[in-house]
């Protein structure tokens, strides 16, 4: 194996593992309490620290060795699972159920500060790609990086379902102690040939230079590329339409199919990852990632313009799958168009503040949409609504159609962005950045 796969395999440990505890924590807390207050506050404390931090994230991997900042982030994680086990096992059993117990709410913020510790890998890793694969192959590591997105994606929830129901939080803490542990030692021995991040941050004269959060030189940089915040932005709105996915998806599918039926779709359906991820590892991303990238969301919105058209659960079935494969392609994508016109010693300020950004935004349309649908458009599209009056005779009514009008919704706006975005100037002066990198 090469030092990539190495760490590619490495990733994939700390991304289930820490993912594991998330959705265990929720889970749990959910069983616990039965509170939908804490398990939103979960969601909350994740977004608000994912995007606070992600900055500062991105000025580390780019001020030291990626391999120490990975090497920190697992320490970190292990350190704090560890604290939180004990405060758990401190905490009695009912000060567990109490959602004003401020046990409790420790025992979630060192929880989630331990998964929040391993976002640092999301920037760091594909900073790495740049360093250990010829640029002719990077389309296809990144492939493989968002195959293995789609991996963790696909067994963590059982992982973590199994381990609350057969161990509680004590054993969760203890399965990401010792998995956390091992990535920690694996990692310790596998070797990593990059730059000195010193020689990058130092002064005219020799002298080393300072190792700061440096938004304003990040925006700098930015701005510098022709189109590169074009694409953040066009990122950060599609983030922000696929909070739909987010907030409603459960909810229409368990309109139409008990949750036993819909667990075992999305697990068939996710597949649609890993799929992806094989199939850019062999053929690549073409000549023009960032075109990849527009094509790939056309189809998708356009699959989510159709997908809930009529109630059929073969339609959903093939709407999920579309969206799950063309959700690495298009980050794929992205990352390799980074990757090209973003200097190496600012890559991971610039992953940072794109995951930063885009990162906040579905997350923000999950908890605009809740409502929206509740008293506006569930309403209209009922018995006695202008919706169901005007379109019911044929898509439906019900509260089920309603969410079903937002996906459609949705997807239609997708599909108006991503032309807009493919005839901008912004799209034009990209790609020649890109072209002319490609050709130097």
């Amino acid at each position: 194996m090469t030092p990539f796969h190495h760490l590619l395999s490495n990733n994939l440990v700390a991304t289930v593992t820490n993912f594991t505890v998330w959705f265990a924590l929720t889970f749990w807390v959910w069983l616990e309490t039965r509170s939908v207050f804490a398990t939103s506050m979960i969601a909350g404390l994740y977004l608000v620290l994912t995007a606070g931090l992600a900055i500062w994230f991105g000025s580390l991997v780019d001020h030291h060795r990626k391999k120490r900042v990975m090497l920190g982030s697992s320490a970190v994680s292990a350190s704090l699972y560890a604290v939180a086990l004990g405060v758990l096992i401190l905490t009695p059993e009912d000060a567990r159920r109490d959602v004003a117990n401020p046990a409790l709410w420790a025992f979630i913020a060192v929880t989630m500060g331990g998964v929040i510790a391993g976002n640092i890998r999301a920037i760091a890793l594909p900073t790495l790609v740049t360093v250990l694969v010829p640029e002719d192959r990077r389309d296809k590591a990144n492939g493989l990086v968002g195959m293995v997105t789609g991996i963790g994606f696909l067994t963590t929830s059982v992982i973590s379902g199994f381990l609350v129901a057969r161990t509680g939080m004590e054993g969760t803490l203890v399965f990401a102690l010792a998995l956390t542990t091992a990535a920690f030692v694996h990692l310790r021995f596998v070797g990593v040939d990059e730059p000195d991040p010193r020689a990058a941050s130092a002064n005219a004269d020799g002298t080393p230079g300072r190792r700061r959060v440096d938004l304003k030189g990040t925006l700098a940089v930015v701005g510098a590329v022709p189109g590169l915040f074009a694409l953040i932005l066009f990122a950060t709105f599609n983030n922000f339409l696929g909070g739909v996915f987010m907030a409603l998806l459960d909810a229409y599918a368990l309109s139409m199919m008990p949750v036993q039926r819909w667990g075992l779709l999305l697990g068939c359906v996710s597949t649609g990852f890993i799929l992806a991820g094989l199939v850019i590892s062999r053929t690549g991303l073409g000549k023009s990632p960032l075109r990849t990238l527009m094509l790939v969301n056309l189809a998708a919105w356009t699959s989510a313009a159709l997908f809930t058209i009529q109630p059929w659960i073969w339609l959903l079935a093939v709407g999920c799958f579309v969206w799950f494969f063309i959700s690495p392609v298009a980050e794929a994508a992205e990352h390799t168009t980074l990757q090209k016109v973003v200097p190496f010693e600012r890559q991971g300020r610039v992953f940072g503040f794109a995951q930063s950004v885009e990162q906040a935004a579905s997350p923000l349309t999950a908890f605009l949409i809740g409502p929206l649908a509740q008293f506006v458009v569930i309403p209209f599209m009922s018995d006695g609504g202008e919706g169901a009056a005007a379109i019911g005779d044929w898509f439906g009514t019900g509260p089920a159609r309603g969410m079903a009008l937002i996906f459609t919704v949705a997807g239609a706006l997708g599909v108006v962005a991503t032309l807009v975005a493919f005839n901008s100037p912004q799209y034009r002066r990209l790609s020649r950045v890109y072209a002319e990198s490609a050709a130097s």
